[in-house]
C-alpha cells in the first residue's frame, strides 16, 4: 500500500500527521478508464487526500484532455479539475507486458477504479477476481452505463441514454416538447458520486469491521433511476405517469420562476403555510394569507395557476436583486438564476471557497471548483495541478515498482509506455 499502513489496513501508522492531508490520505487508488464518469470518482477521492495513479494509453492518454466546449490556450479547461491531485502513469493494456505491470500497481491499491465495458478488464487479466487473488483487502470499483448484471450490461453508455433510460429526461423539460438534456453530463456526475459513496461503505467495512476486499457496480443508469423519488410507485399504486411541469412541480404552491423588472428569473418558493402568509404579507395582501383558496398546502395546490399570477405581477415590479433582498428578509425562500458569469462575480462563492484561486501549468491562474463536502478537521485541497505531459509520473511510479532506468526505455522503445518530462508541475501545492 502506498505509506505505512497499520496492521488494521486503514489509516497510515502516523495518522494524526497525515490526516492533515486529507481523511484519505495514506490511501492508494490506482484509476483506469477514461472520458468522465470514472475519473471524476478519482477526483473525488483525490480531493480527500488519497494518491490516484491514473493509468492512460500511450501515446496520446485520456480523450478528456482534448474534450470540452470551449478552449484555452489551445488545451481543455475541463482536463484542469477533472486530473487535478492525480498521477499520470501510461502503461499499454493491450500488451502482455504491460497488463504485467498493470497488475503488479494493483496489488500496491487500496483501490482499484474503472470504467471499461463488462469484461474489459477480464480479458486484460485485471478484473476483480484476478486483482483480489492477488490483494485481497483492495476495493474493486466499477463505473458503466448499464451495470455488471442484466440484459444491457453489453451496450455502451453515456450519460445521455442512461438518464433517457432511467427516466430523468421523461420527467424533465416541458409538456408537448422534446425532452431536453441539462447542459452538463447530469448522469456521469451522478454515476461517479455514487461510486464514491460505495467505496467509502466498503473502506469503512474492511478498515472498521474487518471486512475484506469487494467490487463496488455503480452504473449511470442505476444513479439516474436511484432519483425518481416515488415516480414508479405513484405509476404502480395509481397508474399516474409523472409529466413534465416546466418550470414547477405540481400541487407544491407557490414554487415558481417569475420574471423581475429587468428581465431576469427569480425563484421564489412559498410553499408552506407560514411562508406563504409571510409573502402574502409582502406583497401588500395579507388578506390572501388567509384565504380560504389559500390556506393549507392542498388548498395552494389546487390554485396554482392563479397563485402564480398575482405572484408574477407582483415580481415584475423590482429587479431581481430588489426581489432577492426583500424576499429574503421577510423570511421566504428566495434566489436568483445565475448564470456562470453571476456566479464568477458573486462574492458568496468566494467566501464559501466554492470558488479557489489555482495556477495551472497551461492556462495560470484561474478560480476553480473548490473541494465539496467542507470538512472542518480533515478538509479536502488541491494538492497539485492537473499533468498536462501525458505520463508524467511513469518514471517514478513504476521506479517504485521496481523498473530500472534501462528496463523503462526497452519498454518505451516497444511502445508500452510514454515517459512524460517527470518533472513537478508548474501547479503543485504539494
Amino acid at each position: 500500500m502506498a505509506g505505512e499502513m497499520s496492521e488494521t489496513g486503514g489509516a497510515p501508522a502516523d495518522g494524526a500527521s497525515a490526516l492533515r492531508d486529507g481523511p484519505l490520505s495514506g490511501l492508494r487508488l490506482v484509476e483506469f478508464g477514461q472520458l468522465l464518469a470514472g475519473p471524476w470518482v478519482g477526483t473525488l477521492l483525490g480531493d480527500f487526500g488519497c494518491e490516484v495513479v491514473k493509468v492512460e494509453a500511450p501515446p496520446a492518454g485520456d480523450p478528456m484532455r482534448d474534450w470540452g466546449r470551449l478552449r484555452h490556450n489551445g488545451h481543455s479547461l475541463w482536463w484542469s479539475i477533472l486530473s487535478r491531485n492525480k498521477r499520470s502513469v501510461t502503461l499499454n493494456l493491450r500488451t502482455e507486458r504491460g497488463q504485467e505491470l498493470a497488475g503488479r500497481l494493483c496489488e500496491t491499491a487500496d483501490i482499484v477504479l474503472e470504467n471499461f465495458r463488462p469484461g474489459t478488464m477480464e480479458r486484460w487479466g485485471l478484473g476483480p477476481e484476478q486483482v483480489h487473488a492477488r490483494n485481497p483487502r483492495c476495493i474493486y470499483a466499477r463505473v458503466t452505463g448499464y451495470g455488471q448484471t442484466g440484459r444491457y450490461r453489453d451496450r455502451p453508455g453515456f450519460a445521455s441514454a442512461g438518464e433517457a433510460l432511467a427516466g430523468l429526461r421523461y420527467i424533465n423539460g416541458y409538456p408537448d416538447q422534446a425532452p431536453p438534456r441539462a447542459g452538463i453530463s447530469l448522469g456521469d456526475t451522478l454515476a461517479a458520486q455514487s461510486a464514491f459513496q460505495g467505496i467509502l461503505l466498503a473502506l469503512y467495512a474492511r478498515d472498521a469491521r474487518g471486512a475484506e476486499g469487494q467490487v463496488i457496480d455503480a452504473s449511470i443508469t442505476d444513479a439516474c433511476f436511484a432519483m425518481l423519488e416515488s415516480a414508479v410507485v405513484e405509476y404502480e399504486k395509481t397508474g399516474t405517469v409523472r409529466e413534465p411541469t416546466g418550470p414547477r412541480l405540481p400541487r407544491i404552491a407557490p414554487s415558481n420562476v417569475y420574471k423581475s423588472k429587468d428581465g431576469r428569473w427569480v425563484v421564489i418558493a412559498a410553499n408552506h403555510d407560514t411562508l406563504w402568509r409571510r409573502l402574502a404579507a409582502l406583497m401588500g395582501r395579507p388578506e390572501l394569507g388567509e384565504d380560504p383558496r389559500f390556506l393549507t398546502h392542498h388548498d395552494r395546490g389546487a390554485h396554482e395557476d392563479l397563485l402564480d399570477e398575482l405572484i408574477s405581477a407582483w415580481a415584475v415590479q423590482y429587479t431581481a436583486e430588489e426581489l432577492d433582498r426583500i424576499v429574503n428578509e421577510a423570511g421566504v425562500v428566495c434566489a436568483p438564476v445565475y448564470s456562470a458569469a453571476d456566479i464568477y462575480n458573486s462574492p458568496y462563492f468566494r467566501e464559501r471557497e466554492l470558488l479557489v484561486s489555482h495556477r495551472d501549468e497551461i492556462h495560470g491562474e484561474m478560480m476553480v471548483p473548490g473541494v465539496v463536502p467542507k470538512l472542518d478537521g480533515t478538509p479536502g485541497t488541491i494538492r497539485q495541478a492537473a499533468r498536462w505531459t501525458v505520463g508524467a509520473d511513469t518514471a517514478a511510479v513504476l521506479g517504485e515498482l521496481g523498473v530500472s532506468a534501462d528496463e523503462l526505455s526497452e519498454l518505451e522503445r516497444e511502445g508500452i509506455v510514454v515517459v512524460g518530462d517527470g518533472g513537478a508541475s508548474d501547479g503543485s501545492l504539494a
